[in-house]
């Protein structure tokens, strides 16, 4: 295996397929499902990426002592099982794969709506028990019912979907949905509380958020039409689980249809054991199709982010496709000299970020740009900071980050300016791209110059006096410095002015010590690329 070949674990049980896919990018993976704990935090240092289903739990203590990774892959839709904020600390990528299971998943509530509409669990024991309870087994009709879709996205819409094709009326309520694409499935978007009093079933499809949890408690279900049937195909935590037995044991809730539970898995429930509770111990994902699926789509998202740089549904980071992440290289390597140039010659601590993207880079997608400024900003004050935590970390540091766009072009046909303030002062640079894709500084706080940044640069802020060039110039020369580039700007005569020297050999800190004592010099410093 060549050193420079990415590394994959596969901890959980998921299809052949998988290392199949990474095998045929290139991508060395190992299949080890199954560690404990502490075998899994004693490999994970040697691996880039990672691949799990629900089993494995990717904890700060796993993430702590994974010094390589790059990237963990959820074959599947949830991540509760990854500390996300962990992760994004580290700077490790998260992804998952939301479409893989989604037709599954949405057949599996719409199996559980007519299962729950016509008891056929209970009137399945009861037969094959002997007993011929026909009168006992009064069940209702889906069509003409009006169905209570909370979130539609991606299983929500195909559950929309099909209970239309069964004639039942479909409401949604999801701050995400457009007016526009509630038209075009032909669903009418309310709001929660008028869901709650319309809907004869009712079916989540909503993410676990701190504004989720227990959305379905006793209040919402008060809030219900009585004879409301339930189906949970999503996340357990959504319904608080004694409320809903409460209902149902008062008879408000007729049934109620679950494939997740607050506590998975769910060998005890409250709500078990009443002929009212449809049970499946989470098979919402659980077809062959699915599990095809989701393997060889996270083995694809990995092998491309590791590769190529293509984000794929990312969960703690902006998405970026494959024609995207290739338009915007030059970009990003722009936008990560700007940051890493002010960042190096910043010696307070940061308040602000200011970022305005300009003509052709106003069109372009500017997260993984301004992630890649952050990135290069921040760097000099945090070790191990990526495009993954930058942003993060400059939250958590309290750093007010804005961006702008401005389609106009004036003097350039694209450029990135970038504006940042101190607790001391506010300093600012521009860039733009020439040839397009060889990034150039353009301006450097209202002074104007061009300069491509070699991976040692010399910066000199100082006076405009006479002999300044020449002073500098002998004192390079008499410490047996070669210059390579040397680039000037002024903002008028006499006044402020700034020289960019890029040079053959390193400048050591007693020639920056010798270059600090020359007249009108008033900061010098050796800046890194």
């Amino acid at each position: 295996m060549p050193p420079d070949t990415p590394r994959v674990l596969i901890s959980d049980k998921m299809s052949p397929r998988a290392a199949e896919v990474f095998r045929q990018h290139g991508v060395d993976a190992d299949v080890k499902p199954g560690m404990a704990p502490d075998e899994l935090k004693s490999v994970i240092g040697a691996y880039d990426g990672l691949a799990v289903r629900s089993a494995t739990r990717v904890t700060s203590e796993i993430l702590e002592a994974a010094d390589r990774l790059k990237v963990v892959g959820r074959a599947g839709i949830g991540v509760d099982n990854i500390d996300i904020d962990a992760a994004t600390s580290k700077g490790v990528l998260v992804m998952n794969t939301p479409f893989g299971n989604s037709i599954t998943t949405a057949e599996h509530a719409i199996a559980l709506m007519f299962a729950l509409a016509r008891q056929i669990p209970a009137a399945d024991l009861s037969t094959q028990a002997g007993k011929w309870e026909k009168s006992r087994f009064m069940g209702v009709e889906l069509t003409g019912k009006v169905l209570g879709v909370v979130g539609c996205g991606n299983i929500g819409s195909i559950v929309a979907e099909r209970a239309r094709g069964l004639k039942m009326q479909v409401i949604a309520s999801d701050p995400f949905l457009s007016p526009q694409r509630a038209r075009e499935m032909g669903v009418e978007k309310v709001e929660l509380d008028d869901l709650f009093r319309r809907a004869d079933f009712i079916t989540l499809h909503t993410p676990l958020t701190d504004g989720t949890g227990h959305m379905i408690d006793a209040a919402a279900i008060g809030r219900m039409k009585p004879g409301v049937r339930i189906v949970n195909c999503a996340r357990g935590g959504l319904i608080d689980e004694d409320a809903l037995k409460a209902a149902l044991d008062d008879g408000h809730v007729a049934g109620a249809a679950l494939d997740v539970f607050e506590t998975e898995p769910a060998k005890e429930n409250p709500l078990f054991g009443s002929d009212k509770v449809v049970a499946t111990p989470h098979l919402g994902a659980s077809t062959e199709e699915a599990q095809e699926n989701v393997a060889v789509q996270v083995a694809d998202q990995i092998s491309d982010y590791l590769l190529n740089g293509t984000v794929t549904n990312p969960i703690n980071m902006p998405a970026v496709s494959a024609a995207e992440a290739f338009r915007l290289r030059p970009y990003i390597d722009l936008a990560r000299q700007l940051g890493s140039f002010a960042g190096q010659i910043t010696e307070s601590p940061l308040v602000d970020v200011k970022i305005r993207y300009e003509g052709q880079a106003a069109d372009l997608n500017i997260r993984p740009l301004t992630a890649s400024l952050l990135t290069g900003l921040l760097a000099p004050l945090y070790e191990g900071i990526n495009p993954v935590n930058a942003p993060y970390l400059a939250r958590e540091r309290n750093i007010v980050v804005t961006e702008e766009t401005d389609e106009r072009v004036t003097d350039y046909q694209t450029r990135i300016h970038l504006a940042i303030t101190t607790e001391k002062r506010r300093r600012s640079i521009a860039g733009t791209l020439v040839h397009g894709d060889q990034p150039r500084i353009v301006e450097i706080e209202g002074i104007r110059m061009e300069a491509a940044l070699s991976d040692v640069v010399l910066f000199v802020r100082n006076r405009d006096k006479p002999g300044m060039i020449g002073a500098l110039g002998k004192a390079l020369a008499d410490a047996g410095v070669n210059i390579a580039t040397f680039h000037l700007g002024r903002s008028e005569a006499g006044g402020d002015a700034m020289a960019l020297v890029s040079a053959d050999s390193d400048i050591t800190e007693p020639i920056l010590m010798q270059l600090c004592t020359l007249p009108h010099v008033k900061q010098v410093k050796v800046l890194r690329f």
